[in-house]
């Protein structure tokens, strides 16, 4: 069970990556599409790598953020909730049932002191709404024509299905995200 929580609090870590503000300049996004307040809630499942064997997760979300603050709930595949994440400029705290929280003054601290491994992935914030920073440092706009990047930072990102595919600027519905020993399935339920 505290392997299952603290898998959780990885999940947490994966959604509110490091990412208060948006990497790359917004200028060459279209000014409609790129939210700085959103809130989406959905599924995910995450395969990492213990003791060289695969361990799978998975479970619901529920994603906050405005500009300064972003709220994570993570909860079991029933429902229940598991852990909560709050990442602002200052901190990032994580909090699970029955436990004290735990504050750190980062996410990648954080979660390196909680899992004992960092979870360094940033740009999530981005990601959920279809843009990354590419390894060639340039701004990357998903769409069903162009659906896959390597990211600045080594993630493989794809964006498998869309709310709306014919939208004039479409939304994720689904996006795997794959780093060394390491894969997570994000699945948008509302937007």
């Amino acid at each position: 069970m505290i392997r299952r929580v603290f898998a959780l609090a990885a999940c947490a870590a994966v959604l509110a990556g490091c990412a208060i503000t948006p990497s790359g300049p917004l200028s060459q996004a279209p000014v409609a599409a790129y939210r700085e307040t959103i809130n989406l809630a959905g599924t995910m499942s995450v395969t990492y790598q213990k003791d060289g064997q695969p361990q799978p997760l998975t479970g619901k979300f529920d994603w906050q953020q405005t500009p300064g603050r972003v709220e994570v709930s993570l909860a079991s595949p029933l429902g229940q909730t598991m852990a909560t994440i709050v990442v602002t400029p200052e901190s990032a705290t994580l909090t699970q049932a029955e436990r004290a929280p735990r504050v750190a003054k980062d996410l990648e601290t954080l979660t390196h002191d909680a899992l004992g491994w960092p979870l360094p992935v940033s740009g999530l914030r981005d990601w959920l709404q279809g843009y990354a920073t590419g390894a060639d440092g340039k701004r990357f706009i998903a769409s069903p024509a162009n659906n896959t990047v390597v990211t600045k930072d080594g993630w493989r990102l794809r964006f498998v299905t869309w709310q709306d595919d014919t939208a004039a600027v479409p939304q994720p519905k689904r996006i795997d995200a794959d780093r060394e020993d390491l894969a997570i399935r994000f699945a948008i339920q509302t937007q």
